[in-house]
């Protein structure tokens, strides 16, 4: 339990982390005793403001797609178009990515974004390469493609024309309505078995969504966005992800509810995840938001996280263990049989692939 004279900073209007953690890891230096950051911040946000603005980089990179060996994840390969996420999902297990930008997991995260307009080119050189056997790629497995700035770069909807170009597979994954602005490509990607959109919904109560997720479209959104897809034939999982304990977990019922009606075809959760510079921003958003609820809570997080706040052990960490775990994922198992969300996945296909022509090759003689 917290020391009673900890001081917590009072939360942002419209942001989901407390402050700037600050990690111990990748060398990362203390922003409040940095007069340049100090300084910075000052300009960023007006002098005696207190609003932070959004700031986005591009980057190039030397290659766009990241493999993974992991044994708890249904694909070997994503994409992400953006690191950083403006949506502020206070419990995001992606904020200690920034810290490899010696940024902060915090407030950092959700203003400091960067954004990757190569990332089309890129996987079209990538797929054109003779020894690339095809597989389904994920995007949004780490920064949700569909936040606010892609509105602006249109990343994302490059990428899908790149799949379908090439009739690749492709799962999408996001907290965001703006998905439907691609139906038209994600339809003819759904008429060739090709595509799968994955819709996270963690609460249905706006209030709650708008401290947990202050960013992200409202759940009634994003329940909209389910309905047109799936109107528009295309296959629509919801994941309840995460299911915050003590906050959000009454609420599984209601939600697999809302997604069958919805025209959801399957359904699945996954507990909240805590790692590294999450576990005391989660605390001080607690602290700022339900300081009565704080000991209930991280005392239910540890007890499906084998006592600590955090479980990074392959297929646990997405499971969770004990008789909390067990007992929501029975009570997912028994909604989702009532609902008919107990159904098979789909299976995307891998044999319709062709690899694209790049330009200036000698592919374009033939």
């Amino acid at each position: 339990m917290a020391d009673k004279s900890t001081i917590y900073p009072p939360p942002r209007k419209g942001r989901g982390a407390p402050s700037n953690a600050v990690p111990q890891r990748f060398n990362l230096q203390d922003r409040e005793i940095d007069g340049d950051w100090l300084d910075e911040r000052a300009v960023l946000d007006d002098i005696g403001s207190t609003k932070l603005r959004t700031t986005v980089t591009t980057e190039f990179p030397k290659s766009i797609i990241n493999y993974n060996k992991s044994p708890d994840l249904p694909f070997d390969r994503s994409i992400n178009a953006y690191r950083g996420c403006e949506h502020g999902c206070v419990y995001c297990y992606a904020r200690p990515s920034h810290s490899y930008h010696d940024l902060s997991p915090g407030l950092d995260f959700e203003s400091k974004l960067f954004a990757k307009p190569d990332a089309a080119d890129l996987l079209r050189q990538t797929f054109a390469k003779p020894n690339y056997q095809p597989a389904s790629l994920a995007i949004g497995t780490n920064t949700d493609p569909y936040q606010p700035i892609e509105k602006h770069y249109r990343i994302t909807r490059q990428i899908l024309e790149v799949m379908l170009e090439a009739l690749h597979p492709v799962v999408i994954t996001t907290k965001s309505n703006r998905v439907i602005e691609d139906i038209d490509l994600l339809v003819q990607l759904a008429v060739q078995q090709l595509t799968a959109v994955t819709i996270s919904v963690t609460t249905l109560d706006s209030t709650t969504a708008r401290l947990l997720e202050p960013r992200a479209p409202s759940p009634d959104r994003r329940l909209e966005a389910v309905r047109k897809l799936s109107e528009a034939g295309i296959y629509v999982h919801v994941n309840i992800a995460p299911v915050v304990p003590g906050i959000t977990d009454h609420e599984i019922e209601a939600i697999v509810a809302a997604a069958a009606d919805c025209g959801a075809s399957s359904i699945s959760f996954i507990p909240m995840r805590l790692p590294h510079e999450v576990a005391p921003l989660f605390e001080q958003w607690l602290e700022s938001h339900y300081p009565e609820r704080k000991s209930k809570v991280m005392s239910i997080v540890r007890q499906m996280r084998g006592g600590k706040r955090n479980d990074p052990e392959f297929h646990s960490r997405m499971r969770g263990q004990g008789p909390w775990a067990d007992l929501i994922r029975t009570r997912l198992t028994i909604a989702s049989r009532k609902a008919g969300l107990n159904k098979a996945k789909i299976t995307l296909r891998t044999d319709l692939f062709r690899r694209p022509i790049i330009s200036g090759s000698q592919m374009e003689l033939f």
